[in-house]
């Protein structure tokens, strides 16, 4: 649970542009949270469209559960953050993304309103402040976003071309760095990390392959941009038979060993043990 009381449901996150709202159900039936964006998923032209296509369905109700619904809103500071507010206000949808978020004074007027924040640092100014950000009592959750982050400091792109066969190129260290240290705050003040988008959506072995790691490095959740990437960072985040199993039997042991003892050849501890809850669900 985060510190204001609503859990994020996942792990796997999909982004849903807010101006299809024929898709939302369809993306919440496929992940195990939606974000609806009503900021780069939908051209400027479309947005407003898109409020109002978010404002009937909430009114409409039906297959929307608002603990499973994330809105992404519109930077501070622009007209359409003004407006995405207005909108959001007229549902009972509470937990909002805000898109490049780079301070903690700008989280002041969501918290009094009572909205859950999931802060995206995905500019130069988010990620240098990510401590305090993630400090903030509204602030449920942290996500980072490679690309924008990119453009923010006038790069070119976040990853390296392909080497070695693979679909999709490494991260470059900017984007490494950015990653663990949004992780790093989010968990040190005791909130929910979310790791960033997996852009190559046929590149599924690469997917995989970012979600274990991400699932292994401590995120709680991956958001993704397709219906099929769902699965498979679900998959990504599962422990496997293999591992509840080993999980189940080191903690049968712990319940009769007074402190640190080997089992299976390894050195067991409470670090090791909570790893071991975790694979189970706890």
């Amino acid at each position: 649970m985060t510190p204001r009381g609503r859990a994020l449901i996942g792990p796997a996150l999909l982004f849903c542009p807010a101006d299809r709202g024929e898709r939302y159900a369809k993306a919440l039936a496929a992940a195990d949270s939606v974000i609806i964006d009503l900021e780069d998923a939908v051209a400027p032209s479309d947005r407003a469209s898109a409020r109002v296509q978010l404002i009937a369905a909430a009114a409409a109700g039906g297959e929307l559960d608002p603990a499973r619904v994330i809105v992404r809103i519109n930077p501070v500071g622009t007209l359409d953050h003004e407006l995405d507010l207005v909108a959001v206000r007229q549902t009972p949808y509470r937990t909002v993304m805000l898109a490049k978020t780079e301070g903690a004074a700008q989280l002041e007027a969501l918290g009094a309103e009572g909205f859950s924040v999931l802060a995206l640092c995905e500019t130069v100014a988010g990620v240098a402040r990510a401590d305090e950000i993630a400090a903030h009592p509204a602030v449920v959750a942290m996500m980072w976003g490679a690309e924008d982050l990119a453009a923010s400091m006038g790069g070119k792109g976040s990853r390296h071309e392909p080497t070695g066969g693979r679909a999709s190129g490494a991260y470059r260290d900017f984007a490494r760095y950015a990653r663990s240290r949004v992780l790093i705050e989010a968990k040190a003040a005791g909130k929910l990390a979310i790791d960033s988008v997996f852009l190559n959506i046929p590149d599924t072995e690469g997917l995989q392959q970012e979600a274990s790691d991400a699932s292994m490095s401590g995120f709680d959740a991956t958001a993704c941009i397709h219906p099929s990437q769902a699965a498979v960072i679900r998959a990504a985040y599962a422990a496997t038979p293999e591992e509840e199993a080993w999980a189940e039997r080191v903690l049968a042991e712990a319940a009769h060993q007074p402190g640190v003892f080997q089992f299976e050849g390894k050195m067991v501890d409470e670090p090791v043990l909570r790893q071991a809850r975790k694979m189970l669900g706890g």
